[in-house]
């Protein structure tokens, strides 16, 4: 297995930013003043709505994030005096603010657009409300600065189970991950796999806007799997759940056969349970993928295959009569379909 060094973004610029609103999330934005925003840097996503450093207060103004101006930043700016919104706008030109967002349809006064625009500050504005327009441009720039890591593997959606397909060169991961596809499964990614750590320790796994969909299968070549297979056998990204790590078999190693004790494999801190799968002539390692993914559900459902033979065992040992039932799915049949 060779996973490649984490990366993550350090800036982006205003523009893009701006771009992305527009064509990814559907924001209607605006561009208020006539200024370069190609070279402006956005370094974080948290954003800022600078009430307190309007009235004066600057000590704690993280200056360095985007600027978000709603109806209270605005009436606050109307209720002044022209002097006096030049003097409070002016707290703000101090500083090398990345852009200002004005939200709910407003506007800055013409005086304060000049201020803007002479000390090189971009001005957009949009007719969304402040707490949807700051949402949904969290979410981007959250999706923008999270950390990745570039995993040599395949990711398959096996029955709603991101399976990431690991281990040496050559050893089947492609072939395995088109079988899985043949028999109805969707491919995410082959041979490069875009691992982003996202919160609360969710991995999502995507492929590279060059390869996508294609397939390296050796002696056959470049397979495209949209064309070949249709839309639905492909998804663009999924959440990476299970590793499956793929092995030459070697009889001098114990392998797992109870699965009492879970293997994990951490990428990008995230820890991934891990079933390590040896390799042998004649082993049906497609449905061995398919049972590991419906493995993975009945735990998720509170049923451990494991723990139940272990229990069954016990009362058969203490001479009592097994109380679990001898097929876990009875458990959450309705919730299962």
């Amino acid at each position: 297995m060779s996973d490649a060094s984490n990366f993550q973004k350090s800036s982006i610029t205003v523009a893009f930013m701006a771009d992305q609103l527009r064509e990814a999330v559907g924001v209607p934005l605006d561009k208020h003043n006539a200024v370069d925003d190609s070279a402006r840097p956005v370094t974080e996503s948290n954003l800022h709505r600078p009430g307190l450093a309007l009235a004066g207060y600057v000590e704690l103004f993280t200056h360095q994030r985007v600027q978000v101006l709603g109806n209270t930043e605005h009436r606050y700016l109307r209720h002044l005096g022209p002097d006096a919104r030049a003097e409070a706008f002016g707290h703000l030109m101090q500083f090398d603010l990345p852009c200002i967002i004005c939200t709910d349809g407003n506007a800055l006064p013409a005086p304060q657009l000049q201020q803007a625009t002479e000390h090189g500050i971009p001005v957009y504005g949009t007719a969304w409300p402040t707490v949807r327009l700051m949402e949904a441009l969290r979410t981007l720039l959250n999706d923008q600065f999270a950390p990745q890591r570039v995993v040599h593997g395949s990711l398959v959606d096996v029955y709603g189970i991101g399976l990431l397909l690991m281990g040496k060169p050559g050893i089947g991961k492609s072939e395995v991950a088109l079988d899985l596809v043949e028999r109805g499964h969707r491919l995410v990614a082959d041979d490069v796999v875009v691992a982003t750590r996202q919160e609360a320790g969710v991995l999502m796994g995507s492929g590279t806007d060059l390869v996508q969909h294609f397939m390296e299968v050796r002696g056959l070549g470049l397979v495209d799997v949209r064309a070949m297979f249709g839309i639905r056998a492909i998804r663009f990204q999924k959440r990476i759940e299970v590793v499956v790590d793929m092995q030459l078999w070697d009889e001098d190693k114990e392998y797992t056969r109870l699965h009492m004790v879970e293997d994990t494999h951490d990428i990008l801190d995230v820890a991934l349970p891990t079933v390590q799968v040896p390799i042998t002539p004649g082993k049906n390692i497609t449905v061995i993928c398919e049972v590991i993914a419906m493995n993975y559900l009945l735990r998720h459902y509170g049923y451990d295959a494991a723990e139940v033979f272990t229990e069954r065992l016990r009362a058969r040992i203490r001479g009592e009569s097994p109380s679990v039932p001898r097929r876990g799915i009875e458990y959450f049949e309705g919730d299962y379909e």
